[in-house]
């Protein structure tokens, strides 16, 4: 039965990646402009155009984001987001999730797609993983963006989970900022994008739900860099638990 859909799923996909093009060619405009106006005002401006980019595009190909809330952030206070990564997706539903100002954490190879990656230098602070140096670049522009009174959103797994656990073990990086900037963690769950494209191939996009959970935030006040380890296993074990009471699919 699988075999007899893969000309529905490659019609379905050439469709759903023609219109993201499409959408994209037409709020380039915008983004250029907007790219004059500095990081922070220019940005901000970036995912309001985006936001109406998603609110577009998700309908049309039949992908229903949904926002579940066991806590539903403050829009006047700042957050770092921590979410697992299992899809090419993620990048696409961070922005129709999170409605407040906010940066991403993002690999540096994404920003030579030919128009998307010049709205991705304009939107996301990049990072070269495999290079020290990118790396402590990239946590001091963190830092900075969280001065400006914006949050961050990181994925503290650092590529896709391609285990069949709830999440791959987590970097320090989010944890050292969080507690260096005191700023409060907010654990966000995916649930749904591994089923709506599989980090595999492209070729795997589906409609369908495609869900979001805020958890509840972890406070960070008073801590020290020597509970940085004791702050990621808290966040790593709420997120754990929380995909298994969700039932995220890939977990077997």
């Amino acid at each position: 039965m699988d075999v007899l859909l893969w000309p529905v799923r490659i019609i379905y996909t050439l469709y759903a990646v023609l219109l993201f093009i499409t959408l994209m060619l037409i709020v380039f405009p915008f983004v250029l402009i907007a790219s004059f106006w500095g990081k922070v005002k220019g940005g901000n401006f970036v995912y309001h155009v985006l936001r109406i980019w998603s609110a577009i595009w998700f309908p049309m190909i039949g992908i229903f984001p949904k926002r579940i809330y066991e806590s539903r952030p403050d829009p006047l206070k700042q957050y770092i987001f921590v979410a697992n990564h299992i899809s090419y997706l993620d990048a696409a539903t961070i922005v129709e999730f999170i409605r407040q100002p906010f940066r991403p954490l993002g690999k540096i190879e994404m920003s030579k797609i030919p128009i998307f990656g010049f709205i991705y230098r304009v939107c996301v602070v990049m990072v070269e993983r495999a290079s020290a140096e990118d790396r402590a670049k990239s946590i001091r522009q963190l830092k900075s963006v969280l001065k400006k009174g914006i949050s961050i959103l990181v994925f503290p797994e650092g590529t896709f989970n391609m285990t069949h656990q709830p999440l791959k073990s987590f970097y320090d990086g989010a944890f050292r900022v969080a507690v260096e900037t005191q700023t409060t963690i907010q654990p966000v769950l995916f649930l749904d994008a591994y089923d709506r494209m599989h980090y595999r191939h492209i070729f795997s996009m589906t409609p369908g739900k495609c869900r979001a959970v805020f958890l509840e935030p972890i406070e960070v006040a008073g801590m020290d860099q020597k509970q940085v380890g004791e702050l990621k296993e808290r966040v790593y074990s709420l997120m754990d638990k929380k995909l298994r009471e969700y039932n995220a699919s890939w977990i077997k």
